[in-house]
């Protein structure tokens, strides 16, 4: 286990529009507020043709292949997830939404592109002093959140 500490900072309250693509827009705010680190909620729909990561092909392999799924309609969703400097210092958002419509569901990562529906509700809780960093580690081919930025 690693870990690091950091003090609670803003609290922002976003409505994502229709159409908004979820990863890139909560990104784009990230780096215009200067946000290094954050807990991020969200609650409301994902349009039709939105793309998640679903899960490696095969788990263990290395490299992973991922494998994607696009909502073949609209979707109620909740996720939660979280947003830390890459190397460049580009604030990257890592979250997880879980999908229902009707008896159906699907969770998975937003990478691939969640578009909004109508409207998104987001929390976004700053992580003050946060020295967590993602680092690229060959052996799994994924920017990895490390909480210490000198590992």
């Amino acid at each position: 286990m690693k870990y690091s500490e950091a003090k609670l900072g803003r609290i922002f309250i976003v409505r994502l529009e229709d159409g908004e693509i979820l990863h890139e827009v909560i990104e784009k705010f990230a780096e215009k507020k200067k946000i290094t680190g954050a807990f991020i909620a969200a609650v409301g729909c994902a349009d039709k043709d939105s793309k998640l990561v679903v899960g490696p092909e095969k788990s263990r392999s290395v490299p992973a292949n991922p494998m994607d799924i696009l909502l073949d309609d609209v979707y109620e969703i909740a996720g939660v997830g979280t947003i830390f400097p890459n190397s460049q210092d580009k604030p990257i958002l890592h979250m997880h939404i879980s999908c229902g419509r009707k008896k159906k569901s699907v969770t998975g990562c937003v990478r691939r592109g969640v578009k909004v529906w109508h409207v998104m509700e987001i929390i976004i809780w700053e992580l003050k002093n946060s020295t967590a960093r993602r680092i690229f580690e060959k052996s799994t081919g994924f920017e990895l959140m490390q909480p210490c930025a000198d590992l």
